[in-house]
C-alpha cells in the first residue's frame, strides 16, 4: 500500500469519501486534486499535536504591583489578571480574537502573513490544550 492516496478529482474523492476519511485518519497523506489546485487532508487530532509541537509559544509570566503580566515574546500580546490561571485565561481569549481578525483580514498583513501556524493552533484547540500548549512552550 502507498503511503499516500491521491484522488485527481472532485468525483473520486467523492465516491471515496469513506476511505478519504479512513487513510487520513491512519496517517497515510491524502491529496485531493480539482484543476491546478491540489490541497491535503489530515486528520484534525495530528495537525493539531504537530502544532502544538512545532509552534513556540514564548510565553512569559511576570508580577508587578499584585497584578500577574502574561506576555508572548515577538508576538503582539499581552494580558493581565489577579492570578497566573486569570493572565493565561485573557490570554486565550486575545488568541482567538487575533484568529478571527485573521481570517478576515490580518492574513493579508505583510507582518502577520507568517502567524498562520499559530492561526490554525488556536483554531484546532480548546482552552484547556492552548493553555497547556503556552506552559509547555513547544520544541
Amino acid at each position: 500500500m502507498s503511503l499516500v492516496a491521491d484522488y485527481p478529482n472532485y468525483t473520486q474523492a467523492r465516491t471515496h469519501l469513506k476511505d478519504v476519511f479512513d487513510d487520513a485518519k491512519r496517517g497515510r497523506t491524502v491529496t485531493l486534486q480539482r484543476d491546478n489546485d491540489v490541497v491535503a487532508v489530515t486528520a484534525v487530532d495530528r495537525l493539531r499535536d504537530y502544532f502544538a509541537r512545532t509552534v513556540s509559544s514564548r510565553v512569559s509570566v511576570t508580577r508587578e504591583d499584585g497584578i500577574v503580566i502574561a506576555t508572548m515574546e515577538g508576538r503582539p500580546f499581552a494580558s493581565e489578571g489577579a492570578t497566573i490561571t486569570d493572565a493565561l485565561d485573557e490570554l486565550v481569549e486575545a488568541l482567538r480574537e487575533y484568529a478571527e481578525d485573521w481570517d478576515e483580514r490580518l492574513q493579508y498583513a505583510p507582518n502577520h502573513r507568517d502567524a498562520w501556524g499559530l492561526v490554525q493552533l488556536v483554531r484546532l484547540s480548546s482552552d484547556e490544550q492552548l493553555k497547556d500548549w503556552m506552559s509547555a512552550g513547544g520544541e
